[in-house]
């Protein structure tokens, strides 16, 4: 791992109320580029991920400056506004859903207050990275056979050494 003056953070990020929001592989795709724009910006370094139908689970590493909850803000920011677009160009059934009754938006795609763990640790640090690269493989996913299967995670990198996210880097690098 890379040192920082932040820790690497187990993040799982949901949708609201639990919907399939990330069953369509275009929003899926969508997570994917703001991710990788991220790490091309030098602003994260990640480590693993996988993206379920309903939330998503991140291992990253903020680097030095960066503001947790500005980086975070602006992250979820952008993700909801491009898979609103899609959504309404589309006229997504799911839409309707996602409706709120807020002051500040008329739609809402995350769970407020995502679950974030600075991860001290090692041992903790392959602990969740495991639970992460077995999620889609769980009897209530049932997602893939073996995790390397699934193709919206980092898992098959860990496995083999190669992967399509090119923003991913081994926590031992």
């Amino acid at each position: 791992m890379i040192l920082y003056d932040h820790h690497p953070q187990f993040i799982t990020i949901t949708n609201l109320n639990w919907l399939p929001v990330l069953q369509n592989d275009h929003h899926k795709e969508i997570v994917l580029e703001a991710i990788a724009r991220r790490v091309a910006l030098q602003q994260v370094t990640v480590y693993g991920f996988v993206i379920m139908p309903n939330h998503l689970h991140i291992i990253w590493q903020l680097h030095d400056g960066i503001n947790r909850a500005d980086f975070q803000r602006d992250f979820l920011k952008f993700t909801v506004r491009s898979i609103l677009y899609f959504m309404q160009m589309n006229d997504d059934p799911l839409l309707t859903s996602l409706q709120v009754k807020a002051a500040d938006r008329q739609y809402q795609v995350w769970e407020r207050n995502s679950l974030s763990i600075d991860l001290y640790s090692e041992a903790v640090f392959v602990q969740k990275l495991n639970y992460i690269h077995n999620n889609p493989i769980q009897p209530k996913w049932n997602l893939a056979q073996w995790p390397a299967d699934y193709p919206w995670s980092s898992a098959g990198y860990y496995e083999t050494g190669s992967s399509p996210f090119s923003f991913v880097t081994h926590y031992r690098s």
